[in-house]
């Protein structure tokens, strides 16, 4: 037995090896760094314990980051529900054409993200974007408004993001809905259920599990989000109405060059993530054991 043990063990060295060194090794790495005042290039490092982490509890661009993410993440992650399911239901019915619009729904996902970005900021774009002709031309608006300004540069965000990546929604919903037995919604039809009991009562139940699994995932993503949201505006300007967390990383390690407060910014980051993470696992258990 303990031969056999070794054999497997030996078997796998090499995935625990990568493992480590691909994931265990930079957490760490971080946690030790963000203890330290280090330069983004330089070696000069001195310790300095939790004066990162007491600094960022007063800073105040670090308290409107955390805003700034948890709006963007829980708008573009309740909007992509929002289209993705009814989208996903509408393409898991029978029609003309339904291959050719599953095809066209998964257009936006598998396009590079400054492309998305590129096509957005140009149809938003208050001089010639083809947003605003629209509505100057239907009468909406008098004059075209200046989407990528700082009274909507968040909105034109969330419309950009919510564009690129609902049809991830829709196709974990959509392998989900096509292994629900025909025989449940035969039964519920018998007993007169409409469309809405139908969903209510079959649909909503058989897919529960996947829909935890898209919440989690897509608020997990959208909340450590950082090339749309960089692209969109880049640094300076109206950047600071829609600087995330990972923006703010990313400017405190390679624009001021303070590697040791960005590793701290991706340690509060990774906690934050743990804990939501953690309590949303707990409440979908209880949840789970009333139902």
């Amino acid at each position: 037995m303990r031969k056999n043990a070794l054999a497997g063990w030996l078997l796998l060295a090499p995935a625990l090896a990568l493992l480590g060194g691909l994931v265990l090794f930079p957490i760490i790495y971080n946690a030790w760094l963000s203890l330290h005042d280090k330069h983004a290039f330089l070696t000069v490092q001195t310790f300095v314990g939790l004066r990162h982490y007491v600094y960022f509890a007063h800073d105040e661009e670090f308290w409107n980051s955390f805003y700034y993410g948890v709006v963007y993440a829980g708008s573009t992650m309740a909007l992509q529900l929002v289209l993705g399911i009814p989208a996903a239901l509408l393409l898991n019915e029978a029609f003309r054409g339904r291959n050719l619009l599953r095809g066209v729904v998964l257009f936006p996902y598998v396009i590079p993200t400054i492309v998305a970005v590129m096509l957005w900021k140009w149809l938003l774009n208050d001089s010639y974007g083809l947003v605003n002709h629209l509505l100057v031309t239907t009468g909406v608006v008098r004059v075209p408004l200046a989407w990528l300004g700082k009274d909507y540069i968040m909105w034109s965000l969330v419309l950009t993001s919510v564009w690129q990546f609902f049809p991830f929604v829709v196709v974990t919903y959509l392998a989900r809905l096509q292994t629900i037995p025909p025989e449940l919604y035969e039964a519920a039809t018998v007993d007169g259920a409409t469309a809405w009991r139908r969903f209510m009562h079959v649909t909503l139940p058989q897919t529960r599990n996947v829909l935890f699994v898209i919440v989690l995932l897509r608020s997990i993503w959208m909340f450590t989000k950082f090339d749309t949201v960089w692209l969109m505006a880049g640094e300076g300007g109206v950047s600071r109405y829609i600087r995330t967390l990972p923006v703010y990383a990313y400017a405190r390690s390679f624009t001021y060059l303070q590697a040791g407060m960005g590793a701290a910014l991706a340690v509060i980051m990774f906690v934050l993530l743990l804990v939501a993470t953690a309590v949303y696992f707990r409440v979908f258990r209880q949840e789970e054991a009333l139902a």
